[in-house]
């Protein structure tokens, strides 16, 4: 049985899962979904489209699902979408999606730190961390288990890999590929994310493979075609390797150097 505040408001619309807390001054609208065991905090805002799995904590202050900040919105019906095990810290904003893609998406398993905005349309993959005060534009995307620091400010349409580290203060306005840490102004390839890939347990020669499909992108002068054709003749290939090659192919904005 869940345990409600007197004090919040829920609409009689909105579907509420078992053995979630909801505090006080929480609003929660129609065309609300909620699963199970969730803590909202006081003063949470669900709003109109919010799809929220289940055993997430979000604390004060956060709004999910408000209308996007896109001038071309015009009331159609989209969703922000949340999944399970999520924290969701004070004052976190997730917007809903638009006409683009329907919907915004936050996976399971993240933590998304204080001051965090996702924009409409944005996907945050699964096991990623977001660091205080954070912002992504609109139809971004974050892939699993990277993570961005403080204060980090992701442009339209961007894309970031998987295990990859985007340092505290970067703003970049292209993608950043897997693997790797990203910092300094303007943004740049700062080597692989070696510590976050040892503690995944990626052995050593695999990362001796990914270290060498980069230098091969970033160090051997070769046009990205014939430099991606080397990787491919080259480099044993593995997922990873795979990845990273797709990845650069589907960069629409191009990709940190």
């Amino acid at each position: 049985m869940s345990k409600i505040s007197p004090l919040a408001y829920i609409d009689p619309e909105a579907k509420i899962g078992e053995n979630c807390e909801i505090g006080p001054f929480c609003f929660i609208d129609k065309n609300v979904v909620i699963g199970d065991n969730n803590v909202l905090m006081n003063s949470v805002t669900v709003l109109y489209g919010a799809r929220i799995g289940n055993n997430n904590t979000i604390f004060p202050g956060a709004v999910i699902s408000a209308v996007p900040q896109d001038l071309k919105f015009v009331g159609e019906e989209t969703t922000a979408e949340v999944g399970d095990n999520n924290k969701i810290r004070e004052n976190v904003t997730i917007n809903r999606g638009t006409a683009a893609k329907g919907k915004t998406c936050v996976g399971s398993n993240n933590l998304l730190m204080e001051g965090v905005h996702i924009a409409h349309d944005a996907i945050v993959g699964n096991g990623c961390i977001i660091g205080n005060s954070t912002k992504l534009a609109g139809e971004t995307i974050i892939d699993d288990n990277a993570i961005l620091s403080a204060g980090v400010l992701m442009h339209q349409f961007c894309r970031v890999g998987g295990y990859t580290m985007v340092g505290g203060g970067t703003r970049f306005s292209q993608s950043i590929p897997p693997f790797i840490m990203c910092s300094r102004e303007p943004a740049a390839y700062c080597g692989l994310n070696l510590v976050g890939l040892r503690r995944r347990g990626f052995s050593n020669e695999l990362i001796e493979n990914i270290h060498n499909a980069y230098r091969i992108i970033y160090q051997s002068g070769l046009q990205l075609a014939d430099a991606l054709k080397k990787i491919r003749e080259e480099v044993p290939m593995s997922p990873e390797i795979e990845y990273i090659v797709s990845f650069i192919e589907d960069c629409k904005r191009g990709f940190v150097h």
